[in-house]
């Protein structure tokens, strides 16, 4: 069998080049410097984050990915502000960020649904914490609610719901109060294949038609490439950047783009720095045998 060429992930189609020029011009929306985290352990200070720097450009869907410690989830909580630095500079806009903000919706793996509040009072808590008038709260939280689709279910409970429809309702919450940024920490990891497959492409469509930016965390390497204008990859121990992709793959987007050959050169490359090659006898496990002479497997 003829080994498959791939093209360099780095060439760009000259519309692929022009959309990332257009986006080059826009205002930058997030601005994090020399970013350093660590934290205290029993083992001593562990660095998870080590001098992190990136901007992102208003309407920009970035993603951040890497192996497991890296420090995804912990950098994507710096940004909401639920946890601060040791060291460095974020800013949304001009705006330093000191802890929470109304400017950066949020979006977790887990369903973070009040389960005593229906559909419409969850999408209207956020709202109401603004200070807007129950009226107006209503209203725009039943405009999201029908934008997504849900709004047969607006007197539901979130016990009533599949795990894709309170995704959906904590996704129209965050973007009910209208904010600047939206970061999402693995929000599909924990929903089956097809209703993740669904939900990404309902994001795409919000994202095309919202003035939002959205922050996106996950392990998924097609996940990341599907969805992305640019993809952040960190390495582990400590946290620090490997790389910073422009993906090369055309909008708009459609799962059959995943064979193709910007694509596969995408998921090649980002597979190399998140899983570098390993002598294969450092990978071996320490078994010995278990099964009867002649029971061999290849």
């Amino acid at each position: 069998m003829s080994k498959i060429i791939l093209p360099s992930y780095k060439e760009q189609s000259p519309e692929v080049k022009a959309r990332f020029d257009k986006l080059k011009e826009r205002p930058v929306i997030l601005k994090v410097e020399n970013v350093t985290k660590t934290f205290n352990t029993s083992q001593g200070p562990v660095t998870v984050l080590n001098n992190v720097s990136f901007q992102t450009y208003r309407r920009e869907f970035t993603s951040i990915i890497g192996p497991s410690g890296c420090g995804k989830s912990t950098l994507v909580r710096l940004l909401a502000g639920l946890e601060m630095f040791d060291s460095g500079k974020i800013m949304v806009k001009d705006n330093v960020i000191d802890g929470p903000g109304i400017d950066r919706g949020m979006v977790f793996q887990g369903y973070t649904l009040f389960p005593w509040l229906t559909v419409v009072e969850n999408v209207m808590y956020g709202l109401l914490r603004k200070g807007e008038t129950k009226s107006y709260a209503l209203n725009r939280a039943s405009e999201w609610i029908r934008l997504m689709g849900l709004d047969k279910f607006e007197t539901a409970y979130p016990s009533q719901l599949s795990g894709g429809m309170k995704q959906r309702v904590a996704i129209a919450r965050s973007l009910a109060v209208h904010p600047e940024m939206l970061l999402m920490d693995e929000p599909f990891g924990a929903l089956d294949a097809q209703t993740r497959a669904k939900m990404q492409s309902n994001l795409l469509q919000i994202w095309r038609n919202v003035n939002i930016s959205i922050m996106f965390i996950t392990h998924d390497l097609d996940e990341a490439i599907y969805l992305s204008d640019r993809i952040i990859v960190l390495k582990a121990n400590p946290g620090e950047i490997a790389e910073i992709i422009e993906v090369p793959v055309p909008r708009p987007r459609t799962p059959d783009q995943f064979l193709s050959p910007e694509f596969l050169a995408t998921k090649k490359h980002v597979e190399e720095l998140i899983h570098p090659v390993t002598n294969y006898k450092e990978d071996k496990l320490p078994f010995f045998k278990l099964t009867q002479a002649g029971d061999e497997v290849i």
